[in-house]
């Protein structure tokens, strides 16, 4: 033959044949191969000779021009067994590529299987054979005329095995004629004859009809068992697992006939081999994640543990270290909610929702059991308000709001997602309107499940005295449905509770129900669960209307006569249809925003002449519930929105605009102003002291609630709502987010509000500057001046600092002169009080006289209170002033209780597991404040306790308190001593607040709390109170005078959620967190299982040693999961995004690198057991920070700073393994870190996977296959897309040869 040498890579030379040798060659082939079908030589002589031939002639095997050449000489001229014989050893001894011939083949054959059923015999012997083969390299053949649209290797594998699969499926379908019933009712695939194809019909046995037809039906049995096969094969069942994870839309069509054949074929009942019921469970285990094998050796130890279900406490209990303690993050999510301080413009709805998907995929639950812990842990919230102390902290009402409305939403949107996702093909509407047509995905069903099973929590289905009647309404109301009566709006509250029967008693259960049945989660079917109503038909009260006038009515259009009002006015909307009930508060936000009239010619704002009107509902919705309540809902920006442009137009409005009010004095625009401005400064950190904007290395929570920022919010909210992607999430919503005249607005369209707030910021950076003599300001700060002090001065009069009077004639006499808008008069707030302290400090004017002015000012105009906050925290900030002797004489003195105070704040500290030395109760000299502080609280004492007052005394209680917190001790004890003498009923909560400063002050005392947070979780508390572990150790019943002789421990839960605000350091918290996260893990491996756990065990008749053993493990991990979401809770609570990303891109890899074991890690197998639960225990930390930061669904468009931290911190675990990072830790605890962090991701955070970088998932599995983890590797690269199914596949291949 003639040759050509070409150069190869080394620098030498390479025979390449010539055209006309290649040529030669395939001539030689051929006649070889006639010749042996002549002979009918032994194929494997045949195979030698032709393998001989090809290698002499220098052409590279396996041949893809000899696949093709044998193919195409078979079909159909030489369509004989020895030819099939010949190609069957051609693909054995490796001439040839198995899979290209099978693709060949199936290209040729499956098309032409009813004309050539023995040719279709023989391929799918063929694929028996060969199709299962890991030693095919798919090199060198162009796949696209097979649909395969790939060059990688491995994707290509994936590829092939999946789509012949996929043909094989469809052939049988239609041989079948089940092909019709699929969704296209049609193949992708050529499984037709086709009239060009038709070839000589006189081979084999194809004469005789009888046989044909036996063979084909044959056939079709064959190839259901070949499918079983693909499915159940090892290394074939992990490729279609990739196909599974990366070609979502393709594999729903396959499963989609896979189970159409299961259920429809009647070959599939001929087998001996596979049943349909075998097949169904295919389908199933395909939609999983990895086999049991593809799990590390580590993590499969931790399964077998956990999956012991005998030996884990049902999730139905509520207290103790059960597996109800899987939900401790909802419970502490909830009670932080509940705190006043913290106003937050993210709906609670949509956090809920997050943080109930993130616990069901790590802790890996049924959705059954996800809702009932749901509901439990709000349940609980709801318990432990039964018997609050007073203060001024929402109460019942938000809990009540939490439980029917956020959580019930946060519900609807789990199974709206679900239903979204079936209904999406289908046309149906998956909104919560009715639609006989929508496909109801499981969800719906599990969440039954789970409120049919609450009714066994009677503990906690107890309803508080207030809500009693209601409940027992909800019952009444499922009993008059099932006894026929005709139930409307306003029946029930049309009846009194003599008139029911008195057997008839409601529960929360009966509430939760009806406001699921609202938001058609459920329907009137769930009256009648065994024992919802307990009642008999001769109880049922008899001659009750059915129907009286309400909002039903209303809705039909009847006219608003009198009764109707009354009976509105009277009755809340019991349905969906009439009210849209979660969103009372978005409609209230509208009753703000009056739209402007088409005929207003005015030069003033329209809003004007809507003054009373707006009044009545600033006073209305400002109490501390309904505040927390619109933050519930996320509607903070709303409302931000709504009452900006109150305050800029009637702040720029003279008082002399007046109206008369028959509820209360005449009101002006100063009073509307007032309300409004007050209003807008609760929905922002205002009253948190400037000091909080330079501490620390991470944003504190909530710091960026600014003016601007609740601004942008609304905006994007808005201009969300013609977004698909949150349109889907929040349609209820953005359907009311989006009336025609909602526009974005922003700061510059308020002038007087931008002035002031920057005059506030200025404020905060500097002192105030020196205004000249001529500067209209300075008249302005003269004519206050003598308005509320001058005339006080001459006169000699002075008011006790405890009144609540002031000097009325000076008001009018300087308001005459004062008829200025409100802006105007707060731009020179500032000025006067800088002087009235002036004046003070020089004796120029009394304490008592200081306090009766800004009491004075705050009556003439209360937005003024907004300035007084504003300048006397930021001097108190500077330290300028000289400290106010609280003597009794001067200034009010605490030393009444001052002493009683700081010993149960010592007392309740104790109680608590807190023991702070440095607190010192000893004191001889008298008690100072800084001046600015003792000046706005002695403003603060003046105010009465009324609903009148209670607005601006939230706003000026909120800010006292964050201040002194910020000020030397013992301030704010002082200030909770003085106002419990004012209040004494509030003495519990005052002593309460005064004892988070401690924390300010102490990281020490930080740390010890946070010790007893955990140890009372996990049960190790010495504490009698706290030692049974568990939700009720961590979080109680709340605080409150529970015992006799002052204040019960406050359960450390609540304490930590309580003062974690006040903590400077945010990433000294969640360092402090981790330290005491891994010094847990020593206590955990030696606590092993609770002495009744043992009890138990040991009456047991088989084994018990090595069932202890397994016990103990098993109680160990449940443990390592209860600690490590508690810890991610705190941390995720205390900073929030920033804080949980410093934690894995700072703070975690630098743990690593230093030279941290644990105690105990170093003692043989006990040692080995202590690493690995640590690892275990940091694995869980992490994934569960992760997911309460991030959630566990794809990132949202424009949020890439989960996949750059992630990508960071895989990229480090990648360097470590591959010896490129030098590690500190165990060796054991690093490798189970690694392998369940990963293994976590793979099983729980597959969003997480896509999102990384291809070369760092490869990086990372290379290193995971150092350590034998073939599966592990093989799971994170399945997860990691398209890009990344290659190098799985041929990880795949690799561990099979």
């Amino acid at each position: 033959m003639a040759m050509i040498l070409a150069p190869d890579t080394a620098g030498g030379h390479v025979s390449v044949p010539s055209a006309a040798a290649v040529v030669g060659v395939w001539e030689s082939v051929m006649e070889a191969t006639r010749k042996g079908q002549e002979r009918n030589e032994d194929p494997f002589l045949w195979a030698i000779q032709v393998s001989s031939g090809m290698s002499s002639a220098g052409l590279e095997l396996p041949s893809v021009e000899l696949a093709e050449l044998l193919v195409s000489h078979i079909c159909w001229g030489n369509n004989v067994p020895l030819m099939w014989k010949f190609l069957d050893k051609a693909m054995g001894v490796g001439i040839v590529d198995p899979w290209l011939v099978l693709a060949l083949l199936s290209k040729r054959v499956v098309p032409c299987r009813h004309i050539h059923p023995a040719a279709y015999r023989l391929y799918m012997e063929l694929l028996m054979r060969h199709g299962f083969s890991s030693k095919s390299e798919m090199r060198g053949f162009n796949y696209e005329n097979f649909g395969i649209q790939a060059t990688e290797p491995g994707l290509l594998v994936v590829l092939f095995v999946f789509y012949t699969v996929w043909q094989l499926l469809d052939a049988t379908l239609d041989d079948e004629g089940l092909l019709e019933l699929v969704q296209d009712k049609k193949s992708r695939w050529p499984t037709k004859t086709q009239d060009m194809e038709i070839d000589d019909h006189e081979r084999f046995h194809e004469k005789r009809i009888e046989q044909h037809v036996a063979m084909h039906r044959m056939n079709t049995v064959i190839a259901i068992e070949i499918l079983g096969k693909f499915l159940q094969d090892r290394v074939t069942s992990r490729i279609l697992y990739l196909a599974r994870r990366n070609l979502p839309s393709d594999w729903a069509f396959f499963i989609q006939g896979l189970q159409l054949l299961a259920l429809k074929s009647s070959s599939i009942r001929n087998s001996k081999f596979i049943t349909p019921e075998t097949l169904i469970q295919l389908t199933l285990d395909t939609s999983k994640a990895l086999p049991r094998e593809c799990e590390t050796s580590l993590h499969q130890e931790f399964h077998a543990i956990m999956a012991s279900g005998s030996l884990i406490p049902s999730v139905r209990q509520s207290h103790g270290a059960s597996r109800s303690a899987l939900w401790v993050p909802i419970d502490l999510f909830l009670e932080d909610a509940m705190d006043g301080l913290i106003v937050t413009a993210a709906s609670a709805v949509d956090t809920l929702t997050d943080l109930v998907k993130s616990l069901q995929a790590v802790n890996g639950t049924t959705w059954q059991d996800t809702f009932l812990g749901l509901y439990i842990a709000v349940l609980r919230l709801i318990q432990r308000d039964r018997d609050p102390s007073e203060g001024p902290v929402p109460r019942l009402d938000t809990c009540l709001c939490m439980l029917l409305s956020i959580t019930t939403l946060a519900v609807l949107n789990i199974i709206d997602e679900e239903e979204s996702a079936l209904n999406e093909n289908s046309g149906c509407s998956s909104t919560n309107q009715r639609n006989d047509n929508k496909v109801l995905g499981s969800r719906r069903s599990e969440l039954v499940a789970s409120l049919q099973l609450m009714g066994e929590c009677e503990g906690l289905l107890t309803p508080p005295l207030t809500v009693a009647s209601v409940a027992n309404k909800a019952a009444a109301k499922a009993m008059m449905y099932l006894s026929g009566i005709n139930i409307g709006s306003g029946f029930l509250d049309s009846i009194s509770m003599n008139e029911m029967p008195v057997t008839c008693s409601g529960n929360m259960r009966h509430l939760i129900v009806e406001a699921c049945i609202a938001r058609n989660l459920l329907d009137t079917s769930a009256y009648m669960w065994p024992g919802y109503v307990n009642i008999r038909s001769n109880q049922i009260p008899r001659g009750v209307p059915g129907q009286v006038p309400g909002w039903s009515s209303v809705m039909k259009g009847a006219p608003l006569t009198l009764p109707l009002v009354h009976a509105i006015v009277a009755t809340p909307a019991s349905s969906l249809v009439e009210v849209e009930k979660d969103h009372v508060v978005l409609f209230i936000t509208r009753l703000l925003s009056p739209p402007r009239p088409m005929d207003y010619s005015g030069s003033d704002s329209h809003l004007i002449a809507y003054g009373p009107f707006l009044n009545v509902v600033l006073v209305g919705i400002s109490t501390v519930d309904i505040l927390q309540i619109f933050s519930l809902h996320g509607l903070v920006p709303q409302l931000a929105g709504a009452l900006m442009p109150i305050c800029e137009a009637f702040g720029s409005c003279s008082p002399k605009i007046s109206w008369a009010s028959t509820q209360e004095q005449d009101i002006n625009s100063h009073t509307v102003f007032s309300n409004a401005f007050t209003l807008l400064l609760m929905l922002w950190r205002f009253d948190h002291p400037p000091v909080e904007h330079v501490m620390g290395g991470v944003p504190p929570v909530g710091s960026q609630l600014t003016p601007e920022y609740l601004l942008a919010v609304r905006n994007s909210q808005l201009a969300s709502t013609v977004n698909m992607e949150y349109r889907n999430r929040n349609r209820r919503l953005s359907n009311l987010l989006n009336p025609s005249h909602a526009e974005p607005i922003f700061m510059s369209a308020f002038p007087k509000l931008k002035r002031w707030y920057r005059q506030h910021q200025a404020c905060i950076a500097s002192a105030l500057s020196v205004l000249d003599p001529g500067n209209p300001v300075h008249q302005l700060v003269d004519g206050l001046l003598n308005m509320l002090f001058k005339k006080i001065s001459r006169g000699n009069q002075t008011t006790s600092s405890g009144s609540s009077s002031s000097s009325s004639s000076a008001i009018e006499e300087g308001s005459l002169r004062l008829q200025l808008p409100a802006w105007d008069i707060l731009e020179v707030v500032p000025f006067v009080l800088e002087a009235a302290l002036t004046a003070v400090c020089h004796d120029k004017l009394s304490p008592r006289e200081l306090a009766t002015g800004l009491k004075d000012l705050v009556d003439f105009l209360p937005g003024s209170l907004a300035s007084i906050l504003s300048y006397f925290s930021a001097e108190v900030t500077r330290g300028v002033w000289k400290p106010a002797s609280m003597n009794g004489t001067d200034w009010p003195s605490p030393a009444a209780n001052l002493s009683t105070v700081e010993q149960q704040i010592k007392k309740l500290l104790a109680a608590t597991g807190i023991d702070v030395p440095s607190l010192d109760t000893a004191r001889s000299s008298t008690p100072t404040l800084p001046l600015p502080l003792a000046a706005l609280l002695s403003l603060t004492i003046t105010y009465k306790l009324d609903k009148a007052s209670e607005r601006y005394l939230n706003l000026a209680g909120r800010a006292v308190i964050m201040l002194s917190a910020s000020c030397p001790w013992p301030c704010l004890p002082i200030v909770a001593a003085l106002w419990a003498q004012k209040v004494k009923r509030w003495s519990d909560f005052l002593i309460f607040s005064a004892s988070r400063t401690v924390f300010h002050h102490d990281d020490g005392a930080v740390v010890q709390l946070l010790r007893c947070c955990f140890s009372s979780t996990l049960g190790l508390n010495p504490s009698p109170c706290l030692s049974s572990g568990g939700v009720s150790a961590l979080l109680g019943h709340g605080f409150g005078s529970h015992l006799s002789g002052g204040m019960s421990a406050v359960a450390p839960g609540i304490f930590y959620l309580r003062i974690y605000p006040f903590i400077r350091d945010p990433m000294f918290t969640a360092e402090a967190i981790f330290s005491l996260l891994m010094m847990s893990v020593r206590d955990i491996a030696g606590s092993g299982l609770p002495q009744e756990g043992l009890e138990k065990l040991k009456k047991t008749k088989y084994n018990y040693g090595q069932r202890y053993g397994q016990a103990s493990m098993a109680a160990s991990m449940t443990r390592v999961k209860l600690v490590a979401s508690l810890g991610a809770t705190m941390v995720w609570i205390t900073g929030g995004l920033n804080l949980v990303q410093a934690l894995i891109s700072q703070m975690l890899p630098a743990w690593f690198i230093s030279q941290n074991r644990l105690e105990g890690s170093d003692s043989g197998e006990a040692g080995r057991k202590v690493a690995m639960l640590g690892g275990y225990v940091m694995a869980y930390f992490v994934v569960y920070c992760g997911a309460f930061a991030w959630g566990v669904d794809a990132a949202p468009s424009g949020m890439a700073k989960r996949a750059k931290v992630l990508g960071k911190h895989l990229k480090f675990m990648a360097m470590a393994l591959d010896g490129k990072i030098l590690l500190g830790c165990d060796l054991a605890m690093w490798q189970a870190y690694v392998s369940g962090f990963v293994s976590l991701m793979v099983g729980c955070m597959p969003a997480w996977i896509v999102e990384v970088d291809v070369s760092v998932l490869k990086s990372l599995s290379n290193g995971s296959r150092h350590w034998n983890e073939e599966e592990l590797a093989l799971g994170l690269l399945g997860a990691g897309g398209i890009q990344a199914v290659g190098a799985a596949a041929e990880i795949l291949i690799h561990s099979a040869v």
